[in-house]
């Protein structure tokens, strides 16, 4: 089943596999996050597997998040900077990737750059009906 989610915002203003508003997490830019497949593995029973891209503009930042799901990010191009959990924050350049456990606390994520543009491409493996980001509470 695939969901149009255009009208979101990652990382995210709307819900990214639910369609509810608020579930997403990256941002109030319509064009933030690109969903880009969808698909329900044969090998992971109660599952859909999800890639998108996520474009940050020069400055652009997501709030805080988390992913009920485990992801895989990887930076196409720019820098991100990223902090997970109660780690010391991290800027991955183009062709640098990380891993983000279920559960894990997203607090920063912005683009490096205040004059370049950035973009992550982003693997999530998460429970059929759940978002691929919850924004945390204040």
């Amino acid at each position: 089943m695939k969901t149009s989610i255009l009208s979101l915002a990652l990382l995210v203003s709307v819900g990214l596999l639910t369609a509810q508003p608020s579930a997403w997490a990256h941002g109030d830019v319509a064009d933030q996050v690109k969903v880009l497949q969808e698909q329900q593995p044969s090998n992971a029973p109660g599952k859909k597997a999800v890639m998108l891209t996520v474009s940050y503009a020069p400055g652009e930042a997501s709030p805080a998040h988390q992913h009920p799901g485990a992801v895989m990010a990887y930076v196409l191009e720019g820098a991100v900077v990223s902090k997970l959990n109660g780690e010391q924050e991290k800027t991955y350049k183009a062709g640098e990737y990380w891993y983000e456990a279920p559960g894990t606390v997203h607090s920063v994520s912005r683009n490096a750059s205040k004059t370049q543009p950035a973009k992550l491409l982003v693997w999530s493996l998460v429970d059929e009906g759940k978002a691929v980001t919850e924004q945390l509470q204040k």
